[in-house]
């Protein structure tokens, strides 16, 4: 799957990567890696997995790339896969220590999602907006403030919906199919054991 937007400043195309699915493309030629850290679950959810997992809260959600991958064609189809992308953006945007390839990435972010010319511009409180002067000395939270009101953006709006919708629905319904086709070919491997014995 593909995503693309009209790029106004004619610099490459923003590249999102998601282990385990699609690459997604936006202007500016940005790499995001999204990965679980050591790729195992919370000690709260060790055994809840997939929809029942995205169902108890966004930051779950947010966690688990498949996930992530659904919210967005959720998201793509009430037009606002932007809110998702820059929240996405920031979390990457945390994790670099470099400070030349920091100030590269927040002018990205910048560019993307933030100017009065993005293409894929998220919708922030006016006086939220960051001035470009601050991107020359970009720290890890910078964009903070901003990702946090994406955030509950999402999670007290397109979240719900979500969760309410047909693809939502369709997915969990194909998941407790899959999930009770497992459960009767293990208990009929279980009577053939018994009976072979």
């Amino acid at each position: 799957m593909e995503s693309s937007c009209s790029n106004p400043y004619g610099r490459g195309t923003l590249n999102i990567f998601f282990p385990e699915a699609d690459s997604y493309h936006l202007p500016h030629g940005y790499l995001l890696d999204i990965h679980d850290g050591d790729g195992t679950p919370s000690s709260s959810h060790q055994n809840v997995k997939g929809t029942a997992k995205w169902a108890t809260s966004l930051e779950n959600l947010l966690e688990d790339p498949e996930g992530i991958k659904r919210f967005r064609e959720f998201l793509k189809k009430e037009f606002s896969e932007e809110n998702v992308l820059f929240w996405l953006a920031c979390e990457d945007f945390k994790k670099i220590q470099d400070k030349k390839q920091m100030q590269e990435k927040a002018k990205e972010i910048y560019m993307t999602f933030l100017s009065s010319k993005a293409s894929s511009q998220v919708n922030v409180e006016g006086q939220s907006r960051l001035n470009e002067k601050i991107l020359e000395e970009p720290h890890p939270l910078m964009f903070q403030k901003l990702q946090d009101q994406i955030f509950n953006l999402m999670k007290y709006d397109s979240y719900s919906r979500f969760l309410k919708s047909d693809l939502f629905l369709r997915h969990k319904r194909t998941e407790e199919e899959e999930e009770d086709a497992s459960d009767s070919q293990t208990v009929a491997k279980r009577a053939s054991r018994i009976y072979n014995t």
